[in-house]
């Protein structure tokens, strides 16, 4: 959920876009094609962004590590249309010495957006961001000479990432999935929960706010957003804050067209998560009906104060789950959005549970 997730491989590209250019500027190629011989080499850095064809259209990729030797992790950012890829460089830079770390803005966000905008009555369609993620894991593993690849979800990515896991096994050493969402059931559950907070605290406009617009299921899409705005006030009550920096867009991202391609992706993509009446992408979502059974190792981090996916829905969800290895972490002092001590959690099952991913 927001926070302000097949072309033969030899035919891929992957183009610079140079986002501030002067005027004549043409635009570099990075990558014609993919290299003869993959790039694994130690201590050979990668610092790599542009469009990436996949699913028949060019999709905006981010990918950056100290040693393209290392393990590769691609991430399935949350919203929908909240790409990571504007504070890559702020969330995981200590990473970056261990990890190459693999970016997208999905279809519908971000400069996949500006680059292929949409009109609202375009559906967006969970399996259809599934097989682009699938396929950019199939090009970063042969770029970088791997057999696997690690991948992680938060929020909505962990819809999209879980997805991949289910169809493409084989491709990955380890999910990693971050505030699970599970199911439309835990809305109410949320919505009372955070009313209990509200009147516990004293906080009459939000108070007002939710009795006004009362439980879900709701026709309004703007309740959802409501809802939201008081659920952070009220997790930042009970959490560690995030650095501010984290939040801050890196210098390319802040041109004009880049903002408003984010906005305009964000507002699309959160109108087709909510509907115009309560119909949306979210309320269909069922995590159960992949079924049990997940053929690769299975973590889930999970913050003790998120009251948007709650705990008990995703524990409930993590002992419904059969894999080789799984684990779940409840993270004290955390909420639905991340703060250090989620990334540590996250690291900490990187290193010591999926370990050396080639």
């Amino acid at each position: 959920m927001r926070h302000r997730q097949f072309v033969p491989l030899a035919v891929l590209a992957l183009c610079l876009v140079q986002l501030s250019q002067p005027a004549g500027a043409v635009e570099q190629p990075v990558f014609a094609a993919l290299p003869d011989v993959a790039c694994t080499t130690a201590g050979t850095p990668v610092d790599d962004k542009g469009f990436l064809r996949l699913g028949g259209i060019e999709q905006w990729v981010r990918i950056k590590g100290a040693s393209c030797a290392a393990p590769v992790i691609v991430v399935a950012h949350g919203g929908p249309g909240n790409p990571n890829t504007p504070f890559a460089d702020n969330l995981f830079k200590a990473w970056e010495k261990d990890y190459t770390i693999v970016q997208w803005d999905q279809r519908g966000a971000g400069m996949t957006f500006g680059r292929n905008p949409v009109t609202d009555d375009t559906p967006l369609v969970i399996e259809r961001l599934r097989d682009d993620g699938v396929e950019l894991a199939r090009y970063v593993a042969k770029r970088y000479g791997k057999r696997k690849v690690i991948l992680m979800g938060g929020s909505w990515g962990s819809v999209v990432a879980l997805y991949m896991a289910k169809s493409n096994p084989e491709l990955f050493c380890g999910y990693i999935g971050t505030a699970q969402v599970v199911n439309g059931v835990g809305q109410r559950a949320s919505y009372e929960a955070t009313l209990a907070l509200a009147r516990a605290g004293g906080d009459a406009d939000s108070v007002a706010k939710l009795e006004a617009m009362g439980p879900p299921p709701w026709t309004n899409p703007r309740n959802p957003g409501i809802l939201r705005r008081v659920m952070r006030k009220h997790e930042a009550l009970r959490t560690e804050p995030a650095p501010k920096a984290w939040w801050v867009f890196a210098p390319e991202y802040t041109t004009a067209k880049a903002e408003a391609d984010y906005t305009a992706g964000e507002d699309y993509s959160w109108l087709q998560f909510v509907g115009m009446k309560g119909d949306g992408i979210g309320s269909k979502i069922d995590m159960y009906k992949l079924g049990p059974k997940f053929e690769l190792p299975f973590y889930m981090v999970q913050g003790q104060e998120d009251l948007l996916t709650m705990p008990e829905p995703g524990k409930r969800y993590f002992d419904f789950v059969e894999a080789p290895r799984k684990e779940y972490v409840l993270v004290p002092r955390a909420g639905h959005d991340p703060n250090q001590l989620v990334l540590d959690a996250q690291y900490r099952l990187l290193k010591e549970r999926i370990g050396d991913c080639r």
